[in-house]
Formats: structure tokens, C-alpha cells, sequence
């Protein structure tokens, strides 16, 4: 029985040296978008992987490869034909993001995803908006990186919970308070999808609306970003206070931003994000065969692949990641069958909502491969050797660039809670922005305090309320 794939994948003009086409999941993708991978990965291999190096060493946005990536159309990828954007689907996305981290760069990866999150916040409510198609056309042409600033310093990874930031009408449209305590390319970036509390807010946290920022009209400290991994990616602090912008930069309408998260921002996110994890995972293992498979030890004549416990890491990392990768392919085509192949013209009715209702599942999935790429770096070090320790070989940068899945929002903690918390009492015991009362924990602690007790509080509490 064979199992080869007729496809070679080539690094230049030799066969890549790390693993073959055999283990990867090239049934899911159409003619059209292995063309796109085949001229990814030859960018990757001219451009993006030499930068990455320079990146993490020096700390530089990858702006020379968002240039690269836009040579060959890929700041459009989600854009529509109509606005000279490829008019790709979910699948496209996942395969786009992956590649970039395993064969180029993760922290290019990183940024791409949060481009391309943006990018789903303006689709998503771009209709009748001419603010919004304007500069659909022009992001692949000009290079116009695009990002999210959503995070809060008082609520850290719960970034749907905005207490630094608000909204304010004005005559000519809306003026912006916003802090924000991480925003990937921020300084960077030519534009900002951001999230208030809505104009006229009373109160209720999950009233929110979404905004389009100019980079111009953003308070940054850009280059002084200085973290374990993905140290191109410049993440940190962003804050716009007080800018007046027009009525049509509100995308969507007031109050929209929960259901933008839920529809756009959050799916795009946690999908191409896991998919960057799996990248990157996949990018070790590469590094760990080519390695492992030339490396001998003349004392016994034999290469290090030779030895059976290699063949038992690189064997079970291979099985695990594939199980990932499949997790996310899978949940890619599932949202490609919801949204008719990520036709953007179905939101025109504003209640169509098809990818909120996978929001869990996409939980899972990131929580699945940020756990898997922690564990595969690990492996693939420890298959490495004393040599993995040197930054010349790529696994010691991998494995720094590994260790921020977990920790990234929504962290791998907040996560299984939500899950096992759906699972066990339903979606409405989530309370994503406190307002269900607890009244078993309440009346808990009341039995625990004698009538003295009781009677300060109560009068405590008529205190508050009086």
C-alpha cells in the first residue's frame, strides 16, 4: 500500500526538508487555494522566514513582510472581489495563517491575524457604509495593516468588560475615550477596530459599540515592546483620548459591539490564532526532522533519528498537531457551510448571526492547540538537544513564540471555565459582564452570621440603596 502524495513541496528549487505534503491536510483545500499556498510557502522561504530572524532580534514590526504578504494579494484575502479582495472562506484564512507561521514568521502570523479580525469587524457591517467600502479597496493596494484594540487594563483577559473607555455624541459624530492594555501593531498599524461603552451609557457593560480609528488618532509607545516571544509583534499599551471622528466610523450601529465580538472579532480570532499555534507547532517539528535525520553520532554510527525515543517525540507530536490542525480545519469548513463560503452579503440582514452559534467550539479549539504547541516545543527541544538551545537552528525562537498561546486572550484558564460552565449550566450562567445574581452563594453566606451580623447588614445595604 503507498501512501505518497503526488505534490512536491519545494524550498526553492529543492524539496523542502522538512515534512512532506503526506502529512498535511491538502484534501481540504480547492486548486485555487494551493496556488495560494504553493507561492506562500516560496515567500516564506525568500522573504519571511530571513525577516523573522531580524525581527526577533531586533524587535522590528514586520512591516517588509506585510508588504511581501500584499505582493501576492493577501491583505484581501477575506475582502470581497467587488473591492479587489480575493473573496477567500474560513478554510483560506486557517491554511493562510498556518503557513506563515510554520515556513516564515509567527510573529507576522500574529499580526496577520489580528488584520485579519479587523477585517471581519468592517465586513461584517461594511453594507451601507462608504467610510468602510473606501477603504476595503484600498488595504491590499496600499498595504494598510489593519488590528483590534479591545483588551482593558482593569479587566485584563475578560476584554469584553470595557470599564477605561467610553463614547461620547457630539454634533458631527462621536467623540472616543479608549485605554487599552494590549493591541498587537500598535503603532503600527494604518488603522483600529475599537470598542467602547455606547453613547448614552447607563450602566450596562454589554452595551457597546464599535469604532474606526486612524493611526494618527492613537497614543502609542511603538518599538518598545520587549516580550518572551512573537517579539515583532509589538504589542502593549494604546490609548485615544478624546478624538472626534464622524458619524460613518461607527460600524454598525449603536450598541452592535457584543454582537460583532460574537459574530466577527472573536470567530476570526480564536480560528486563524489556533491556526498560528498549529503553525507554529508544525514549524518545529519541520526543524526537529531535518535536524535529528542529519545529525550522527560517529561513536556508534548512528543519526539521532536512528534512536527510537526520537522516533517516539517526533511520531507523537506529529499524531497530537495533526489532531489539532484537524480540530481547526474542521471548524473552518463548519463555518464556511453557516456563512456560504464567507459571503459577507448575508449580513445585510442584520440579525443574521450563523457564527455566533460555534462561538464554544471555537473556545475548545483555541484552548486545544495553545495546550498542544506548549507541549510539542517542549518535545522538540528536548529532541534537539544541547543544539536546540542555539538560536541558529529556529527551535529555541519556535519555542518562545510557542509559550504565548496559552496566556494570550481569552487565556486557556478563562476558557475551560466558560466551557464547563456552559456545559453544566447553559450559556446564561456565562455572565460575561456580571449581572446575574448569585443567590444561592448570598443566601450561603447570610446563614453564616448571627442576628447582629445580619441586621449590619441589611442596614448596610438600605444604606447603599437610600
Amino acid at each position: 500500500m503507498s501512501f505518497q502524495n503526488n505534490e512536491n513541496k519545494k524550498w526553492a528549487n529543492e524539496n523542502f526538508w522538512g515534512l512532506s505534503y503526506d502529512f498535511d491536510p491538502q484534501w481540504d483545500l480547492t486548486s485555487e487555494q494551493k496556488i495560494i499556498q504553493t507561492k506562500l510557502i516560496q515567500l516564506c522561504e525568500s522573504n519571511l522566514r530571513k525577516n523573522a530572524i531580524e525581527s526577533d532580534r531586533n524587535l522590528i514590526y514586520p512591516r517588509k513582510n506585510f508588504e511581501a504578504l500584499a505582493s501576492i494579494g493577501l491583505l484581501g484575502l477575506i475582502i470581497p472581489k467587488e473591492f479587489g479582495g480575493m473573496g477567500e472562506n474560513h478554510t483560506c484564512a486557517t491554511m493562510v495563517v498556518e503557513t506563515i507561521a510554520r515556513y516564515g514568521c509567527a510573529s507576522t502570523a500574529m499580526c496577520y491575524v489580528m488584520h485579519i479580525a479587523a477585517l471581519s469587524a468592517i465586513l461584517l457591517r461594511h453594507h451601507n457604509n462608504a467610510c468602510i467600502k473606501n477603504l476595503l479597496s484600498k488595504i491590499n493596494n496600499e498595504v494598510l495593516i489593519g488590528t483590534v484594540s479591545y483588551s482593558d487594563p482593569e479587566t485584563g483577559s475578560h476584554f469584553w468588560y470595557h470599564l477605561s473607555s467610553k463614547c461620547e455624541k457630539t454634533d458631527n459624530g462621536w467623540q472616543i475615550y479608549k485605554k487599552s492594555s494590549w493591541t498587537t501593531s500598535g503603532g503600527f498599524a494604518d488603522w483600529y477596530v475599537t470598542q467602547t461603552t455606547s453613547p448614552d451609557f447607563k450602566g450596562d457593560y454589554s452595551d457597546l459599540s464599535c469604532f474606526l480609528i486612524w493611526k494618527n488618532e492613537v497614543k502609542t509607545n511603538p518599538a518598545t515592546w520587549d516580550g518572551l516571544g512573537l517579539r515583532g509583534n509589538q504589542s502593549g499599551p494604546l490609548e485615544i483620548n478624546g478624538v472626534e471622528i464622524s458619524k460613518d466610523r461607527m460600524i454598525g450601529p449603536i450598541g452592535d459591539g457584543a454582537q460583532s465580538n460574537d459574530e466577527a472579532v472573536d470567530p476570526f480570532f480564536l480560528l486563524c490564532s489556533s491556526a498560528c499555534w498549529n503553525g507554529i507547532a508544525m514549524g518545529m517539528i519541520d526543524i526537529a526532522k531535518n535536524h535529528t535525520t542529519k545529525k550522527k553520532h560517529n561513536d556508534v554510527g548512528m543519526r539521532v533519528a536512528d534512536y527510537p525515543t526520537i522516533q517516539d517525540y517526533i511520531g507523537e507530536c506529529i499524531i497530537e498537531t495533526n489532531a489539532s490542525r484537524s480540530f481547526n480545519f474542521h471548524q473552518a469548513k463548519a463555518l464556511d457551510q453557516k456563512t456560504e463560503n464567507c459571503d459577507w452579503s448575508i449580513h445585510n440582514d442584520i440579525q443574521t448571526l450563523p457564527r455566533t452559534q460555534m462561538l464554544h467550539w471555537l473556545w475548545q479549539l483555541k484552548f486545544s492547540c495553545a495546550k498542544n504547541v506548549a507541549k510539542v516545543s517542549d518535545k522538540m527541544l528536548h529532541t534537539c538537544g544541547g543544539t536546540g538551545y542555539k538560536p541558529e537552528l529556529g527551535i529555541e525562537r519556535y519555542l518562545r513564540d510557542a509559550k504565548a498561546g496559552w496566556v494570550m486572550g481569552p487565556t486557556n484558564e478563562v476558557l475551560r471555565q466558560l466551557v464547563g460552565k456552559y456545559a453544566l449550566f447553559g450559556k446564561e450562567s456565562l455572565d460575561y459582564w456580571n449581572q446575574n445574581i448569585n443567590e444561592r452563594v448570598i443566601y450561603n453566606e447570610i446563614k453564616k452570621m448571627d442576628n447582629k451580623t445580619k441586621k449590619e447588614f441589611a442596614e448596610k445595604i438600605l444604606k447603599e440603596i437610600s
